[in-house]
């Protein structure tokens, strides 16, 4: 988790969400549309950081385990309740990643502290986040692109408020990322079968020419069912 928003790399300023506006999920989704663009070639790995050993810290898992339970047909989901991303095990999962997946285009979720008037914000952002830079501790950095779900105040006893988050804040802002995230693999789904289908126009109409032409020179005396008598 970062204690800070300011813990991760920045491209361009992040753009905020609150879990209370109706329209969040969609903004969300059109947020990672726009920010979000792998190649045609990448996969598109999710990577959810947290614990759920932590109320504030669950924020990634729980978020992960949301979006899996809507089965995404896009993307890659790593990080739930049941088989969390964190501390102890970030690079050795970064590293079966990236042996699974050629090259992925990664966004990174994780939970993070901040101020007051920010809580129950996610904030979406080009750039990696630097899990455990609040913590002192060295971890590798994270995502093509970051959400960071902001649950709680920091700047005084930061671990005793991440551990005193209200769970209403945590499932609120993870019912706001999933749903988004799930919206958008819709939206991704929908695009590549375009692809294809145009795809599969062009040989359908270029092998229905071939059988037409073919069956054109071999019954060329045969009367054409569709002439007038």
């Amino acid at each position: 988790m970062n204690l800070r928003t300011k813990f991760f790399t920045k491209r361009g300023k992040s753009n905020y969400v609150h879990y209370e506006d109706e329209e969040g999920p969609q903004k969300l989704a059109m947020l990672l549309q726009r920010l979000a663009q792998p190649l045609p070639s990448q996969d598109i790995v999710i990577v959810f950081i947290g614990t759920d050993r932590s109320t504030g810290d669950s924020l990634g898992p729980l978020s992960g385990s949301l979006l899996l339970d809507k089965a995404p047909e896009v993307l890659h989901v790593y990080g739930t309740l049941g088989d969390p991303v964190h501390a102890v095990n970030l690079e050795e999962r970064l590293t079966q990643i990236h042996e699974t997946h050629h090259k992925p285009f990664v966004v990174a979720v994780d939970a993070c502290l901040g101020k007051i008037q920010s809580v129950g914000f996610a904030a979406v952002g080009e750039g990696a986040l630097k899990p455990g830079a609040g913590v002192q501790k060295q971890l590798p950095e994270v995502g093509d692109v970051h959400i960071n779900g902001i649950v709680n105040v920091s700047g005084f006893m930061e671990f005793f408020v991440l551990q005193n988050t209200r769970l209403h804040t945590v499932m609120s802002l993870a019912q706001l990322i999933s749903a988004g995230m799930a919206m958008w693999d819709q939206w991704l789904l929908e695009q590549a079968p375009s692809e294809n289908n145009s795809k599969l126009l062009r040989e359908s109409m270029k092998a229905a020419y071939r059988v037409s032409s073919a069956a054109t020179l071999e019954s060329s005396q045969a009367k054409d069912p569709y002439q007038a008598p």
